[in-house]
């Protein structure tokens, strides 16, 4: 018998809906356990303590409830004990086993720390879109790429270009966060080297797991903060309708949302197709007190609306063939704006700035079951992001364009991969994963036709890895004091074309001395490689007066040169990511589970533009380094034949002779970043006598602090804790209670204070609490007629409309807020309908 389906592993359920263990024992065995809804709605399953194979739990679970499992391969097949047809449901085939994020090994036991989130608590929470769902998560900053970010947010702290959302795990930026569709990489959106959820409808969700920390030997590229797998549904049966109306009460953003889910399943395979549109009205700054006076006429959160649609289908084509695909596009709009005068009287002048994205991807996979536990697989995916924006003035109400372009990102990849037992143990199977493969990306930047700063690239890389699990103690081998013991190993190398090759590797322990006690440490080393916008973008020479750059003692008529743009020449970032895990399941207090991580991470060689305040390039000598003072005719020659694009900014003409200065300010590899803390989560489920009765705490804490030196002649700088950076605290905490079919649920959301220093003394922005509200109830097969399978979702987030703290501004076009971690949209209220088919 294959190890996997002797495994042992500790549970520790209370008394809870079926469902919801079944549920639990497929997370923990990482075996594919099929229980039609209409079978366990309704029963509830007894505790379960102790040392279980996956069978094992599963017959305990079942016993006295008039149902049993069977085995079709590697899955358990729930069904009543007569009257059971098998063209009702799916096989199971082993190559659809549960997705493992952190591993390339099925089932192998992962030494990071896993967070979870599924589809019923963001339902249950509230939250409608995956962009909602990763802003929420206490390790994920929302600056990034993210829509509402405020123009005096620094670059490489937020953006909003296109109304994408992204997850920013760490505050290392959005491009070192992996982010995966069912383990595929989708292309990269807007300027940014980061990954857009927001295109995935929210209906055909079944859950995301983080890993927060290193994985780039597992996964390569970008996964320095961690990666984020956005796992769907396998498939469904029958149609789910949804929609919902929502308000803040303040104002502005009237939200409407319209979706579809639906599928089918048979007896070689099945898929779900799910549509989703969502539109809101923008946020004003006069809809909000707070900015109505300080930033009049500003856009502070943008209008958008959006369709998506997705495809994900599996077919067993043979015994041991599975063909599987998963597709998606999606389509959006957005529209914001500011006043042109410093009153900021829009009748006088305004911008109005409007962007259009198309996104879509499709990742085929072929899978073919090999030997006794072999699964190889040989998958591809092609993808594409497309952001066009404009920006027209209005002046008399008289249009003119200032400026049009767009960016475009392709992505295309292949992989051949394999991964089963290498030989027997006395613990059991000493697993491998290894696998190779080509992935090709495009950056186009077009700002008109003809304009000397368009530009489009692409690069290639050649990639190869390898992944070892091997158990070292098993609780049959009776070893005191180690109940089970397993060491993980993991190498990736890449090759790219015209930047270079880069090994990462990855070790890990997952020790476990008692039975609901795992203790787990990690090592690995992580990289990001430049994005192609880092590294082609065209450069810009501007000329400006020498007090501009803080020379005031300067001659009349002094000027100084100034440079900024890509460097071909950067090499990848690279990091150091260590983190040791404590994870308790105590057989004192059945349905508790808590977990405590502390992390590290090292980052160096970041690509930095090492002047960070322009005003005082001239007069700080930290910038010394930058800066080539009285540059030679020859050397400014040079510079002006070499093909920049020139911008004279002084109003004068040009003369070369006025040049005091020649200031470099092109991106470089120079910045070290370090970032390290705790990470605490705790739930607990408890049954509520006889029914579906059950309460749920649950809840997710970050301590973070991290710093950061941009080059070895400047100081040290702390980030979080500081304006436009994350908190040292964030925290989420949650509590359910339910009862035949009602759903009652409140949230706390806790994000800690900030320092503002750019203004001395530093200015304290505190710390502040928002807690949402929610009310659910879903109908079962007793209601009447047509009114079964509706579920009703009444909600209220940000309750005690919590506002952002104000903060200085020196332009009405700023957001009067850090629009990085506070929401302009104060209290909204929605109103949800769902219903079965």
């Amino acid at each position: 018998m294959a190890a996997q389906e002797t495994d042992r592993r500790h549970y520790n359920l209370p008394a809870q809906p079926l469902s919801t263990s079944l549920q639990a024992v497929a997370v923990a065995s990482k075996r594919s356990i099929a229980a039609p809804a209409e079978l366990v709605r309704g029963i509830t399953a007894p505790q379960l303590i102790g040392e279980f194979t996956a069978e094992e739990a599963v017959a305990a679970l079942l016993e006295k409830s008039g149902l049993r499992y069977r085995r079709v391969q590697r899955a358990l097949v729930v069904e009543r004990d007569a009257d059971f047809t098998q063209e009702n449901w799916s096989s199971g085939d082993d190559a659809t086993a549960i997705i493992v994020t952190g591993s390339r090994i099925r089932g192998a036991p992962i030494a990071s720390p896993v967070i979870t989130i599924d589809e019923n608590d963001i339902r249950n929470a509230g939250q409608t879109t995956l962009g909602e769902v990763v802003r929420s998560i206490p390790q994920s900053f929302a600056g990034g790429q993210n829509p509402g970010i405020g123009s005096n947010v620094p670059a490489l702290n937020g953006v909003d270009m296109g109304g994408g959302s992204s997850l920013n795990l760490r505050g290392l930026g959005s491009d070192a966060t992996l982010t995966l569709l069912n383990g595929r990489r989708l292309s990269y959106s807007s300027s940014r080297q980061s990954v857009d959820v927001s295109t995935i409808p929210l209906g055909a969700l079944d859950r995301i797991e983080i890993v927060a920390d290193g994985a780039s030997a597992i996964y390569g590229s970008d996964a320095v903060g961690g990666v984020a797998n956005i796992i769907l549904k396998r498939d469904m049966e029958g149609v789910e309708t949804r929609a919902r109306l929502g308000t803040s009460t303040e104002g502005g953003n009237f939200e409407q949302q319209y979706s579809a889910a639906g599928g089918a399943r048979w007896a070689s395979g099945g898929f779900i197709a799910a549509y989703e549109h969502n539109r809101n009205t923008a946020v004003d700054a006069g809809d909000r007190e707070y900015a109505r006076l300080r930033s009049p006429g500003l856009t502070l959160y943008p209008a958008m609306r959006n369709h998506n649609a997705l495809l994900s289908a599996h077919q067993q084509i043979s015994e041991p063939v599975t063909f599987s695909v998963d597709a998606l596009f999606n389509k959006r709009r957005t529209t914001t704006g500011y006043a042109t005068n410093p009153a900021g009287d829009l009748a006088l002048g305004r911008n109005q700035q409007i962007t259009q994205s198309r996104a879509f991807a499709i990742a085929p996979s072929l899978s073919v079951q090999v030997g006794a536990g072999w699964n190889a697989a040989f998958s591809g995916s092609y993808a594409e992001d497309r952001v066009d924006y404009s920006i027209d003035g209005y002046t008399d109400d008289q249009a003119r364009r200032l400026a049009a372009g767009f960016y475009d990102n392709g992505a295309q990849s292949v992989e051949l991969a394999a991964d089963g037992p290498l030989l027997t143990l006395p613990a059991g199977s000493a697993e491998v994963a290894f696998g190779i493969g080509y992935r090709d990306i495009r950056f186009a930047n077009d700002r008109g036709a003809g304009h000397p700063l368009n530009f489009e690239r692409s690069q290639a890389n050649r990639y190869a890895y390898g992944e070892l699990s091997v158990p070292l103690a098993a609780p049959h081998m009776a070893i005191p004091a180690v109940h089970r013991l397993n060491v993980s190993a993991a190498v990736r190398y890449e090759h790219y074309d015209d930047a270079g090759s880069v090994a990462t590797p990855k070790f890990g322990i997952v020790y476990t001395p008692t039975p609901g006690v795992d203790l787990k440490a990690s090592w690995g080393r992580a990289f990001r490689a430049p994005t192609l916008y880092q590294r082609f973008q065209p450069p810009i020479l501007t000329l400006l007066g020498a007090p501009s750059f803080g020379q005031t003692d300067a001659p009349p008529g002094s000027t100084a040169l100034y440079i900024q743009g890509g460097n071909p020449d950067l090499r990848p970032e690279r990091a150091t990511t260590w983190s040791v895990t404590a994870a308790l399941q105590p057989s004192v207090m059945p349905g508790f589970e808590a977990e405590i991580s502390y992390f590290d991470i090292r980052y160096v060689d970041r690509i930095v533009t090492p002047i960070g305040f322009l005003s005082q390039s001239l007069s700080d000598p930290t910038y010394a380094a930058q800066v080539t003072r009285s540059p030679s005719r020859e050397l400014i020659d040079s510079i002006l034949s070499s093909g920049v694009f020139f911008q004279n900014g002084t109003g004068a003409p040009f003369d070369p002779a006025n040049v005091i200065a020649f200031i470099d300010n092109s991106n470089v590899n120079a910045g070290r970043q370090w970032a390290h803390g705790i990470d605490l989560l705790a739930s607990y489920r408890q049954a509520l006598g006889a029914g579906d009765g059950e309460i749920r705490v649950s809840g997710n804490a970050s301590y973070l602090v991290s710093h950061q030196q941009i080059s070895e002649d400047q100081a040290d700088q702390s980030l979080a804790g500081i304006l436009f950076n994350p908190p040292r605290w964030r925290g989420r905490a949650s509590a359910t209670w339910s009862l035949d079919g009602l759903a009652v649920t409140g949230v706390a959301n806790y994000s800690g204070e900030l320092a503002d220093p750019r203004v001395s003394p530093a200015a304290i922005l505190p710390s502040q609490w928002r807690f949402d509200f929610t009310v659910r109830y879903r109908t079962g097969d007793t209601a009447p007629r047509g009114l079964q399978g509706l579920d009703l979702l009444f909600a209220v987030t940000n309750a005690f409309n919590a506002e952002p703290p104000p903060i200085f501004t020196t332009s009405v076009t700023h957001a009067p807020y850090d629009s990085t971690n506070y929401s302009p949209l104060g209290r909204v209220i929605s109103f949800g309908i769902a219903k079965s088919w």
